[in-house]
């Protein structure tokens, strides 16, 4: 389903950057998905092939209007549900968010420490990542005590292992095969 999810992913992103409307798009398809993920009725309404076009996107016009949302939000609204596609929201929002970071030029980094890292660490760190990857970086941080100190990036599939626990596996790796 990863293409289906890419696909409406790469059309709402094109709008979102053609009309110069990426931040209220994403708060605005948040909002929608906060009703969606907590009613299961609208969940239910919304995918049943027996309810007529009409009532769905009567249902969806009156939503976007409550919560404040754009015509590009129910257009695409639209689609998705004529589509069948209404279970994929989820995932098609969290891949417009990925496609519009990568058109943007931005890199989510999770950054793993032993400890917090203070304000300067992080600057440095992230100073160091844009360097390395040519790209604007949004860290999210996370305490692991096991990696006894050092940090770990992960940035998309790529892992940068400079922790204390990473060096010691690969210093018994390398022991090893001796």
């Amino acid at each position: 389903m990863k293409s289906v999810t890419q696909h409406y992913a790469a059309a709402l992103a094109d709008v979102a950057l053609e009309k110069r409307r990426t931040e209220p798009l994403k708060q605005e398809l948040g909002a929608f998905l906060d009703l969606f993920a907590t009613s299961p009725e609208l969940r239910n309404f919304l995918a049943t092939p027996a309810v007529e076009r009409a009532a769905k996107q009567g249902v969806i016009e009156k939503l976007v209007t409550r919560l404040g949302g754009s015509h590009e939000l129910r257009n695409f609204l639209f689609v998705i549900v004529e589509n069948g596609r209404s279970a994929l929201l989820p995932e098609i929002a969290k891949q417009f968010e990925a496609e519009l970071r990568d058109r943007e030029g931005i890199a989510e980094a999770q950054v793993t420490s032993a400890r917090e890292l203070t304000d300067e660490q992080k600057q440095e760190l992230g100073d160091t990542l844009e360097e390395m990857t040519g790209k604007r970086i949004e860290p999210r941080y996370a305490i692991d005590p096991e990696l006894v100190g050092g940090v770990m990036v992960r940035i998309g599939s790529t892992i940068y292992d400079g922790s204390v626990r990473g060096q010691l596996e690969r210093l018994e790796i390398r022991l090893a095969t001796e």
